[in-house]
């Protein structure tokens, strides 16, 4: 097969795609180059549609090869290891754009594998994952007609910036990730420093600028080297089963879908299903069963869509833009350092803060980042929370994109180091859900640390809001419940404080959002936003002046730099020794910022005091208690800080002629003692004598 290569202008920057020689036996295989950062992306189809599923089967994996950035990997084995959470979450950046593109109709499955392959140091691979994937899919003879594509927008010194590199990113007051097609965008993923809805809107439409020339490039690389697209077998529904179906179970969905309470709602549309397959499917058909499982959920979707679009009313009672009731308890829990329990309507998060030394930063080792993380968000979402009975297992992508994305809209917020040296770890805990648990988690984690005492710029809140369209008939709602999400056009999630919005989620199920659309939905969301937050202050509305008794307190001081040797001694002895001491943990930066940290504030003073004497400098003239460590015949020598030791002559222990120095002074003793002088070699002379003559002369005065 020829080789084909389309190449793309992105603000002087170039992004090519080829296709034609690699991994010709995939459906379709295309690499996405930009700068020398390479990811090669296969689409592949099964031949046949899976049989029983009511669902389209694709998968997304990404995997970051370590030789892309001329590594070996850690570890015993020395191979890449299971997907980490930024491979996870970028699966998710993939799956969530391209998925809605597929036909309904479409059940063969279809697996999409994308492999870092090359690695500049400098550009991401993932938005380009997103285009790669989507030009895999259109040049292959998979049913895929809409291409989209993916970039990532900066934002310096109020200017905007395409697919910035690491560097820029953070220097930027923005990092928008969105997805598009050539109309409209579709996906959204963006963490702010408290940016106006306006600008969000500004970068929105200057990444779809870009979006709209990748496409373009998708278009000419598939006019040069496309197949042609499979046929998908449409099975033609019994109209006439769909209509008697429709009559017999609509007043009856009309009406549970009107309860107000989630689990009533869910017992009363189940009676209803009971009841439409005792009337048309007595016997059990399976293949009849999946016919009238689709027939019941397309009724149940027009009869809640309908609801909202003609009595501007929701399933549980709300208007289209009115916040379900709100309550909040901040010090739950008695012995962690700061908890809160959010509760909105049938949706409840117990979220904690715990707050460690550096010791408890996380360790992070990938081809963008490698070095330590001090904010941790971790999310978890039990069966129970739903009232259902799962295996309780580790974090799937889900837990883990909704966790980052709460991690997100916090992290502009935190506090910097250099006056809150912790590190922070968050944990929400969902205990009930029925829409937007991880914007329930935004706000309990703010609660929370507020309540443990860490002093945050400002409160953030989260709010998910929803929208239901047909034709030129829109709703847009606020606060949205799990079935407004799921039988739902879109699921758009916006948190931040009173000044701005320091995080955006969106995932659009139609074909994509007008700008007129997100400008009314963006606006919207601030009224509840701002309501949200007025409701948090109820609780707790600033910070709480001092840390709970069972946090550690982090005490900073600093060394010269040349002095850290001394505090760490050899092979670590000294600071071990100092830790064996006073219990209390200790962290030594290059620059020589020390964090001493304890619950004990008295073993705090002693490691100070030890490492201030470590660092001391002795000066002639000065008086210091000191310890004898040995005698010898013509004096001794004397311990007067850690680690440096004087001599003490025989003729300077005191006023009158000794024989010997035991006469007067044993190992182990504690006395005063004199600087006399150094010599160029470092050497302290000690005076006993001159040091007792001052302190009498000083207690007579």
């Amino acid at each position: 097969m020829q080789e084909h290569k389309v190449e793309i202008d992105l603000d002087g920057k170039t992004l090519s795609l080829e296709s034609g020689w690699l991994a010709k036996q995939a459906n379709g295989c295309v690499v996405v180059r930009y700068g020398d950062t390479m990811v090669l992306v296969s689409a592949t189809m099964a031949k046949s549609a899976r049989e029983g599923i009511d669902f389209f089967p694709l998968t997304v994996d990404y995997r970051e090869k370590t030789y892309a950035a001329g590594r070996i990997p850690g570890g015993y084995l020395k191979r890449e290891a299971r997907p980490g959470d930024l491979e996870t979450l970028t699966c998710r950046l993939i799956d969530r754009p391209i998925r809605p593109m597929f036909p309904s109709e479409f059940r063969n499955e279809t697996q999409i594998v994308c492999f870092v392959v090359s690695h500049d140091q400098e550009n991401s691979p993932d938005v380009n994952a997103i285009s790669g994937a989507s030009a895999a899919l259109l040049v292959s003879d998979i049913p895929f007609e809409n291409p989209v594509a993916g970039v990532r927008v900066g934002r310096k010194d109020g200017a905007f910036i395409i697919n910035p590199t690491y560097e820029e990113t953070q220097a930027s007051d923005l990092t928008l990730v969105m997805a598009g097609t050539a109309d409209a965008i579709v996906m959204v993923e963006a963490g702010a420093n408290e940016l106006s809805e306006e600008i969000m809107m500004n970068a929105l439409e200057f990444g779809h600028g870009y979006i709209k020339k990748i496409v373009e490039g998708q278009i000419k690389l598939r006019e040069l080297m496309g197949k042609e697209k499979v046929a998908i077998e449409v099975v033609e529904t019994d109209q006439d089963l769909t209509q008697k179906v429709t009559e017999a179970i609509r007043p009856g969905l009309a009406d549970a879908m009107r309860i107000a309470g989630k689990q009533e709602r869910s017992d009363a549309i189940a009676a209803v299903k009971e009841a439409m397959t005792a009337q048309f499917n007595p016997d059990a058909d399976e293949d009849l069963k999946g016919t009238l499982g689709g027939i019941f959920h397309d009724v149940e979707k027009e009869a809640m869509r309908s609801m909202i679009l003609d009595e501007k009313k929701r399933i549980d009672g709300r208007n289209l833009n009115e916040v379900r009731n709100i309550t909040s308890q901040v010090g739950y829990l008695p012995r962690v350092h700061g908890s809160a329990i959010f509760t909105r309507g049938e949706t409840q998060a117990l979220v904690t803060t715990t707050l460690g030394t550096s010791s408890d930063e996380q360790r992070m080792d990938n081809l963008e980042f490698k070095g330590t993380k001090s904010f941790l968000l971790h999310y978890n979402f039990p069966a129970f929370c739903t009232g259902e009975v799962k295996f309780l297992s580790g974090p799937g992508r889900r837990e883990i994109g909704h966790g980052m994305l709460a991690e997100r809209a916090l992290t502009p917020m935190l506090p910097d180091k250099e006056t809150f040296p912790y590190t922070i770890r968050i944990v929400s805990d969902i205990l009930e859900s029925n829409g937007s648990s991880s914007m329930a988690s935004v706000c309990g984690g703010s609660l929370s640390m507020m309540d443990a005492g860490v002093p945050i710029k400002a409160p953030v809140a989260g709010i998910a809001m929803g929208m239901i369209k047909e034709d030129d008939r829109v709703a847009i709602l606020s606060d949205i419940l799990g079935t407004e999400d799921h039988l739902g056009d879109m699921d758009f999630k916006v948190a931040g404080t009173r000044n701005g919005i320091t995080a955006l989620q969106m995932d659009i199920k139609i074909k994509g959002l007008t700008h007129e659309l997100m400008e009314t939905a963006l606006g919207q969301a601030k009224e509840g936003r701002l309501h949200i937050l007025d409701e948090m202050a109820k609780a707790l509305d600033t910070t709480r002046p001092e840390m709970s008794k069972y946090a550690p307190r982090i005490i900073t001081i600093k060394v010269p730099v040349d002095k850290i040797r001394d505090v760490i001694g050899p092979g670590g002895k000294v600071i071990r020794d100092i830790i064996d001491r006073t219990g209390v943990s200790i962290d030594i930066n290059d620059d020589g910022k020390v964090n001493i940290a304890s619950h004990d504030e008295e073993a705090s003073t002693k490691a100070i005091q030890i490492i201030q004497d470590l660092v001391q400098d002795v000066e002639v003239g000065k008086i210091y208690m000191g310890k004898v460590k040995k005698i010898m015949d013509f004096g001794a020598f004397v311990e007067i800080l850690p680690g440096t030791d004087g001599l003490v002559h025989i003729s300077q222990i005191c006023d009158r002629r000794i024989q010997k120095v035991s006469d007067e002074i044993q190992e182990g003793d504690e006395i005063v003692v004199k600087v006399i002088d150094v010599d160029r070699n470092g050497k302290v002379k000690l005076s006993r004598k001159e040091a007792m003559r001052d302190e009498a002369a000083a207690a007579t005065h």
